[in-house]
Order: C-alpha cells, then sequence, then structure tokens
C-alpha cells in the first residue's frame, strides 16, 4: 500500500474492505516487539536544519520483512489505485484530514516506501510506511499538522466500491511511546455497510524520516507491538544522517 496514514489507509481499505466487512474479526498474533537486527545501530543524529538524503533502496531496508512477523501473516503484494480518493467530508474543518486519508504519499516526502501484511481474508491488516522529509524538522511540521487535522474533525465519509457509505467516526487516542513525539488515532464505522470496522493509524519521527503504522480490522491490541518492532528495525537500518 501507498497511503498518508496508513500513510496507507485508503489502499488496505479499497483492497480488503470486501473481505473483512464489519462483522466477527478473525483472531491473529500480534506483531512482534523486537524484530532480528539486520544492521549495525547507529546512535548518531543529523541536525535538523541540514537536508538528508535517503533512498528508496533505503527506506525499503529499514521495513519489517515478513520474517519479522509470527506465523499466520502473509505479505500482501496488491498494488491499490493511487486515484482513488475514497474519503470525504461536507465540513471544513475535515478539508487537511480528507487530503491526508485520500493522500498517496506523505505531503512533502523525498521517498517513500510502504509494506503490509494481512493475517487472513478478516485480518487484521498491518501497514508499514516509511517517509523521508529531508530534516527532522519538516517530520515534526507534518506530524503537527496531522495531529491538528484530527483534533478538528469528528466524522468522515468513507466511499467504498460496491458497498455504498460509511460514516466514520474521528477520535484521537494513546499513542505507543516509540519514536519522536508519537500522534495516533482511530476511524470507526458508525454507520452505513462498514458499520463497526475499526482502523487504528500511528505516526511517529525518526530524526529526519517519519514513520507509519496502521492497523485495519484488528483486536485492538496490535497497534503497541507493531510500532515497537518498527521503530526498532528503523532505527537498526537507517544510516546515521
Amino acid at each position: 500500500m501507498t497511503r498518508f496514514v496508513s500513510f496507507s489507509l485508503v489502499a488496505a481499505l479499497t483492497l480488503s474492505l470486501a473481505a473483512c466487512g464489519g462483522g466477527d474479526k478473525k483472531e491473529a498474533a500480534a506483531p512482534p516487539s523486537t524484530p532480528a537486527p539486520s544492521a549495525t545501530p547507529s546512535s548518531a543524529t543529523s541536525s535538523s536544519g541540514v537536508p538528508v538524503t535517503r533512498t528508496t533502496a533505503e527506506l525499503t531496508k529499514a521495513l519489517l520483512e515478513l520474517g519479522d512477523l509470527p506465523s499466520g501473516f502473509s505479505l500482501d503484494k496488491d498494488d491499490p489505485d493511487d486515484t482513488a480518493k475514497p474519503f470525504s467530508s461536507p465540513s471544513s474543518r475535515c478539508k487537511t484530514l480528507v487530503k491526508y486519508l485520500n493522500a498517496t504519499k506523505a505531503p512533502g516526502s523525498k521517498a517513500s516506501v510502504t509494506r503490509t501484511f494481512t493475517g487472513g481474508q478478516e485480518g487484521p491488516y498491518i501497514d508499514y510506511g516509511l517517509d523521508s522529509m529531508g530534516t527532522s524538522d519538516e517530520v515534526t511540521d507534518l506530524r503537527d499538522s496531522y495531529a491538528e487535522a484530527v483534533d478538528s474533525c469528528t466524522k468522515v465519509s468513507l466511499k467504498t466500491e460496491g458497498s455504498g457509505t460509511t460514516s466514520m467516526k474521528v477520535e484521537k487516542i494513546t499513542a505507543p511511546a516509540y519514536g519522536d513525539k508519537p500522534f495516533a488515532f482511530r476511524l470507526t464505522g458508525t454507520s452505513g455497510p462498514k458499520r463497526g470496522l475499526e482502523y487504528t493509524g500511528l505516526v511517529t519521527g525518526l530524526d529526519d524520516v517519519i514513520l507509519s503504522v496502521g492497523v485495519l480490522a484488528g483486536q485492538g491490541t496490535e497497534l503497541e507491538p507493531a510500532t515497537e518492532a518498527a521503530v526498532t528495525r528503523a532505527k537498526q537500518v537507517l544510516k546515521p544522517a
């Protein structure tokens, strides 16, 4: 998937809503909290004012791989429709949030990679994304803008092909304390064909890179271990700026 918060929520919904729906959720093991190291950890950090160049290959190596997850998960290789814009709202206060939810990558990103895993047709779907923003200041600005967008909007509409429109409640939730200034939120279907469907999303900073984690149709316990694993892996792999 290639979406901004997830940065990938839209793709997950587009690809999997028909399967997971709003009914019973399949049990699946949570991601590990400590993935195996794949590079020597670095303690160096960059200056917030000096732009850092990250390659797609470098970011890809920093993403969790299938071997880092417990058995039962598989890699979702489907390509999303990058032109899809399923989220909408008549409220001007939701304009920024709708823009972010429909985006194909983090606004201002210099390089962007994502990887999605699924625990089965009914989920959970766990998405990881890394976006190179150039500086830690850019990461902070985007994170703060996203948090403000969530605080300003209480409801969005989700239109899914063949299913109609679902109203989704927007709320800020406590973020797992990994990375720099982590922020998390939840979308919950309150009416319509996907009533009861739940998505949790998180963004956090890793110096000049912003990390996103998204969980669709989970059990409510996946976000913290998924975030810890993703942050640990990224810190181990990303070279010092």
